[in-house]
């Protein structure tokens, strides 16, 4: 059955599996998770749950932001994102009330789930940064030296050449993750390997989508 919920990177840590061997996990924090809204066919022409995360001062919030969450009687959410799977698939949230609290307990450990988050920006960066190219001979008299190489007769634009230019702040999704542990007295999950983004960067967490 699938699900989702939204969560905080808070970084990572080391832990010993029953193996004995050090595995690398990341700690997600997955308090304050509300359903705002719940949409349907008949109404939106897609099944979706719309959940909130991460309360905010109602003083930073406009009216309509307000006026959204009041049928869920919480506080303004600083994340709100659709979670949304396919028709087919028997969806776990769906059938929950608007104004439900999703807590730890929607996931366990040995869960698979894809992490979607927004990967840590780079500004602007040249070609063997950005696309692990290698350099040109560095001696004296070389005319080459960490250039993009020729790009050929060209006039305008290039297309399909890797060239330099903006790196990272790009939506990314790791999939295959698996939940290790479950902490329900911190709300946080323990996740193995990295996830996208940096310490604090808001996630998103969902079934595996190859798992059904």
């Amino acid at each position: 059955m699938a699900k989702g919920i939204l969560g905080r990177k808070i970084g990572m840590i080391q832990i010993f599996n029953a193996q004995g061997q050090i595995v690398p996990v990341t700690v997600i924090d997955v308090t304050e998770n509300v359903i705002l809204q719940q949409k349907t066919i008949e109404k939106d022409s897609y099944v979706s749950t719309q959940i909130g995360f991460d309360s905010k001062k109602p003083a930073n919030t406009n009216k309509p932001e307000q006026g959204h969450v009041k049928a869920a009687n919480t506080a303004p959410k600083r994340f709100v994102k659709e979670i949304r799977f396919d028709e087919r698939t028997q969806n776990e949230l769906s059938a929950l009330p608007v104004g439900t609290v999703l807590d730890i307990n929607l996931f366990k450990a040995g869960d698979v789930i894809d992490v979607t988050g927004t990967s840590k920006g780079k500004g602007f960066q040249g070609n063997i940064k950005r696309h692990n190219q290698s350099r040109g001979s560095m001696s004296h008299g070389s005319r080459y030296h960490r250039g993009p190489g020729s790009l050929g007769a060209i006039k305008g634009k290039v297309k399909g050449k890797n060239l330099p230019g903006q790196m990272g702040n790009e939506t990314v999704t790791i999939q295959n993750l698996e939940i290790v542990g479950v902490n329900a007295e911190q709300q946080v999950l323990l996740v193995s390997g990295s996830v996208p983004g940096p310490k604090n960067g808001l996630v998103v967490i969902k079934t595996a989508v190859k798992s059904y």
